[in-house]
């Protein structure tokens, strides 16, 4: 059995907070059953689909890199994302860790969302762009780390889709068991 989870900003992806002095929220404000783990990570500044599972090895197949997995992201950047900037995304990144595989990206108008609590730093002169990142990998923060090295920092980042499944009209805080 698997959960699907739209996990909300500032939440972390583990039940407990054991390095806090304050009370930071977990998924353990969430989710509420026994005996489910989540399959991967998303970091707790980052949004949307999260799966748990209490199927031991269906958790290590998503969350392993050598299988491959495809996570589809939406990704709102600083500033009006190039061409260039797409296709460099395209052909793979050459981070301090290496060079990503390549991606699957394209310029998306704003997706139906939610709107993200607290609300996004906005700047008046410098406008902000959508992107729909596709990357079968999961290096450390590699989505953030690879839209910043092709000039455009990530400014909100929300994961939609993993392998097959997909966060729909899960609205944040939400989950489906399945």
């Amino acid at each position: 059995m698997i959960l699907l989870f739209n996990k909300p900003f500032d939440v972390l992806t583990q039940f407990t907070d054991l390095k806090s002095e304050t009370k930071r929220k977990t998924l353990s404000d969430y989710i509420k059953i026994p005996e489910y783990y989540p399959a991967g990570r998303l970091d707790k500044d980052s949004e949307g689909l999260l799966i748990l599972t209490n199927n031991g090895k269906l958790q290590h197949q998503l969350s392993h890199p050598k299988y491959h997995k495809q996570k589809g992201y939406w990704v709102q950047v600083d500033g009006d994302i190039s061409d260039e900037a797409i296709i460099q995304l395209q052909q793979g990144v050459n981070l301090k860790d290496g060079l990503t595989k390549p991606a699957r990206a394209r310029k998306i108008d704003e997706p139906n969302i939610w709107d993200r609590e607290p609300p996004i730093r906005v700047r008046k002169n410098i406008p902000t762009s959508w992107i729909e990142l596709f990357i079968r990998e999961g290096k450390n923060r590699q989505v953030r780390r690879m839209t910043a090295a092709v000039g455009f920092p990530t400014l909100r980042l929300i994961r939609f889709q993993i392998d097959k499944w997909q966060l729909k009209q899960l609205q944040p805080g939400e989950y489906i068991k399945i």
